[in-house]
């Protein structure tokens, strides 16, 4: 991916899972990378792991729902490299938990998290990357185009990471900024299955599987970052994974009653 050489990336989210994935697959393909997340000790340990590979990598101790954090993390970026041609909004967190016993203040921490974080980040680096005509990439999830049981405040808080990402790309095509929203579905991790004990306690089973027991594999996250950064290189609009989930959308968008016979035939109970 020569395309990448030298241009300026920072993941935020980077230091673990999908984010760390692509700010290695970023680096090893030439860019320089900035790693923004909130655990300074994973954060170090992400960095050091990507400079022995003698990949030009920087660290930033970043909290993406808090202004000041944002517009340092551009700051530093802009201090070390002078320009920004790529962000990936990564960081996020998944839910579990029914919709009407899940809390107001967890809607408010999720949205902060998965949604406000992802505009106060593209704010903050949008001068830069319409200045360099680069692109931007938000991270959703299945959840950010159709809503599986049990997943408590991760749809509500992942559809609008959609409705902004074509607003945006809408927007922002006329000044040469390429906008990528990324929706895959269960990554596979190795807490599969484990990741969510507490929160799914008394709920089925289902509910503490990847994908809250949606009916698919696990995506390898090198295929994952290797479709993503494919996609954004070609100016796409859209990225989903497994790609046939397209056809639960399109009939959720022609008949929600179909839709939602589809989604439970897919779903474990």
């Amino acid at each position: 991916m020569a395309y990448w050489t030298d241009k300026v990336a920072i993941v935020t989210g980077g230091s673990a899972g999908l984010g760390r994935v692509l700010a290695e697959s970023l680096a090893e393909a030439g860019a320089r990378v900035v790693l923004a997340a909130r655990n300074p000790e994973r954060l170090d340990r992400a960095v050091a792991a990507i400079a022995e590979q003698g990949w030009t990598v920087v660290g930033v101790p970043t909290d993406v729902t808090e202004d000041a954090d944002v517009a340092a993390l551009i700051e530093r970026t802009i201090v070390e490299f002078g320009r920004i041609d790529l962000l990936i909004n990564c960081a996020g967190c998944s839910d579990r938990g029914l919709a009407a016993e899940t809390s107001v203040e967890r809607f408010q921490e999720l949205l902060e998290l998965n949604f406000l974080a992802t505009v106060r980040c593209c704010r903050a680096a949008l001068p830069h990357l319409i200045r360099s005509r680069g692109h931007l990439v938000n991270i959703g999830s299945l959840a950010a185009k159709t809503a599986t049981r049990f997943l408590g405040a991760s749809p509500a808080s992942k559809f609008p990471v959609a409705a902004y990402s074509q607003q945006l790309r809408s927007e922002l095509k006329p000044q040469g900024v390429s906008v990528l929203l990324a929706c895959p579905g269960p990554i596979a991790r190795d807490d599969a299955g484990q990741r969510y004990d507490q929160q799914a306690a008394n709920l089925p089973d289902a509910a503490n599987q990847p994908g809250a027991g949606v009916k698919l594999k696990g995506i390898p996250p090198a295929r994952l970052a290797a479709t993503i950064l494919q996609a954004c290189q070609r100016r796409k609009a859209e990225v989903v994974m497994p790609g046939k989930a397209r056809l639960l959308f399109a009939v959720a968008q022609i008949s929600p009653a179909a839709g939602d016979w589809l989604l439970n035939r897919f779903t474990k109970s």
